[in-house]
């Protein structure tokens, strides 16, 4: 979207209403109105729980792939999605999760963990890579904490399995990161 700028004879008129942002305005996370930014959370609240819902059969239990954690690292761009993320978990472990309240309150802890630690790597200006660490390691650390006493399974052998699991959301975050600046640019 340009900014346009005429003359009308007597003064410049800008043609960019406040309400027109950029797509550079959007992904940068700068300049986004309340509604922008509530939009883009809700969008991606809506995203994580169909990703889970569609992904639960190997999303849940002692080896868990959760692809929608991958959407975790979008903290790095949009700082403002910390707390929804946190939400969208504690979403997806109230619906479809079963295990409970230790759960569902555990799952959006460790969302909001997750999505800290990966806009504090943004914010330090680490290599991208780095934002993995978070995905892999938050939820295959934290989760087995409780998970050990819901499905009487030794906390090492669900903290191996669940890290391992978490690898491939972790290089998916990455990439769709990646990939995401790469459009705006």
């Amino acid at each position: 979207m340009t900014n346009n700028v005429y003359t009308d004879g007597i003064r410049e008129v800008n043609t960019m209403n406040k309400y027109s942002k950029s797509r550079q305005q959007i992904f940068s996370g700068k300049e986004i109105s309340s509604t922008q930014k509530l939009t883009i959370s809700g969008i991606t609240m809506a995203l994580y729980v169909v990703l889970m819902f569609f992904t639960q059969g190997f999303a849940f239990g002692q080896f868990q792939i959760r692809i929608a954690t991958s959407l975790y690292a979008l903290s790095a761009i949009y700082p403002f999605l910390i707390v929804p993320l946190g939400l969208s978990n504690l979403l997806s472990n109230m619906i479809m999760g079963g295990l409970g309240l230790p759960d569902i309150v555990g799952g959006f802890m460790v969302g909001i963990i997750t999505t800290s630690l990966i806009y504090l790597i943004k914010k330090y200006r680490f290599n991208d890579w780095f934002m993995a660490l978070p995905i892999i390691l938050g939820p295959g650390l934290i989760v087995p904490i409780w998970l050990t006493y819901l499905i009487n399974v030794p906390y090492t052998l669900l903290a191996f399995s669940i890290t391992i699991g978490q690898i491939i959301p972790g290089v998916v975050g990455v990439v769709l990161v990646k990939q995401l600046r790469d459009k705006i640019k």
